[in-house]
């Protein structure tokens, strides 16, 4: 099996392969987040590399969710041959390495990066997960039809472009659609561990839902922060949210009833959601989650359209680059994957597949 972590690997055939270059964190506070992306990855990799035919390889380059790191390791992916780039895994960093791929012609595909600053004014990088502002659309839009609350507090990290896209999107639809928010409360980056301030704030304006467009590290300590104060209102959260019943030390009990938007069920039965699952529990012993599953997905999205064009290994990467951008934005190219079935991208980068909403019960995730 191939290594878990680490600074920088290497895995599947590397003679007569296509190089793609991986960037994201693989080792500090955001590393549970670059290392599900790259261990979905290496599966998809696994898996195609049976079939035989087209090969890939996967250089692996720890960013750290670093800007200059990100940069850097993109600097050595080019100095290592890579033909295609895949990721950064956070915003920040994708948005520094998709201004240099652009200049350097590199098909460059996110599984994570959901700002809509990771392609702008961009045709040769794509996403597979969805925006932040189809996040906050979709999330007002449901709690508002399902009257899941009258009274909306929301809580979001006003120093992260991910939780801020979403927050500025959801409130800009809860304005036109009449949906109450009672307060806003914001932190200033994930290593907040202190949520009183905000809890008392939401508790004190009455609010029956908590909208939390955040990461879910910070969100565990929020509900426990909450369960402790004896506030208990509906928890409402977005993809970054998914993992949080896989987190070491959490007390899963704390998100019964936390409902989140996610493209990804770790419970589905289907078969090729049950085969990624059973697959990535024997190799990297967790439950995958949707960081995990899109970039499984991205690679299949690669695999695909790099057949659908006749992509080749001796091809230079400014061709591969022409050719996948050509693919991915004709109107008869889609992907069936994990996270959708029927995806398909648009010239602006922009992934189209529906997001999902799950309620938390009994420690798995429930189809609302």
């Amino acid at each position: 099996n191939p290594p878990a972590g680490g600074n920088e690997t290497t895995s599947g055939n590397t003679e007569g392969a296509i190089q793609i270059g991986g960037i994201g964190p693989l080792t500090g506070s955001g590393a549970v987040y670059g290392l599900a992306t790259k261990q979905g990855a290496e599966i998809a990799i696994q898996e195609i590399n049976t079939l035989g035919g087209l090969q890939f390889s996967l250089n692996s380059q720890d960013d750290e969710g670093d800007i200059e790191k990100a940069v850097n390791a993109y600097g050595k992916l080019k100095d290592d041959g890579a033909k295609i780039i895949y990721g950064c895994t956070t915003t920040n960093p994708c948005v520094a390495v998709a201004a240099e791929t652009y200049a350097d012609r590199y098909f460059q595909i996110t599984p994570s990066a959901s700002s809509t600053d990771v392609t702008a004014g961009k045709d040769n990088v794509f996403q597979v997960c969805f925006t932040d502002p189809n996040q906050g659309i979709t999330a007002a839009n449901y709690i508002k039809d399902n009257n899941l609350g009258t009274k909306i507090a929301v809580i979001y990290n006003n120093g992260d472009a991910y939780s801020t896209g979403i927050y500025n999107s959801f409130q800009a639809t809860a304005d036109e659609i009449g949906l109450e928010i009672v307060t806003v409360q914001t932190f200033p980056d994930d290593t907040n561990t202190d949520f009183n301030v905000q809890l008392n704030a939401a508790k004190d304006a009455g609010a029956d839902l908590v909208f939390m467009p955040i990461y879910y590290t910070p969100a565990s300590l929020i509900l426990n922060q909450a369960k402790t104060m004896g506030y208990a209102p509906t928890f409402f959260g977005c993809d970054g949210m998914d993992g949080i019943l896989d987190l070491e030390g959490f007390d899963t009990s704390l998100a019964e009833g936390l409902m989140l938007m996610t493209p990804f069920n770790a419970w589905g039965t289907d078969e090729r959601t049950v085969n990624f699952v059973t697959t990535y529990q024997g190799q990297y012993d967790g439950i995958p989650n949707q960081f995990a599953a899109d970039g499984y997905d991205c690679i299949y999205a690669i695999y695909e359209a790099c057949q659908k064009a006749g992509v080749t290994a001796d091809m230079s990467h400014e061709d591969i680059c022409a050719a996948l951008i050509s693919t991915f934005t004709s109107s008869d190219f889609s992907v069936d994957g994990l996270t959708g079935s029927g995806m398909t991208w648009a010239a602006t980068g922009e992934i189209s597949k529906a997001p999902l909403v799950f309620e938390v019960q009994d420690g798995v995730y429930v189809a609302r």
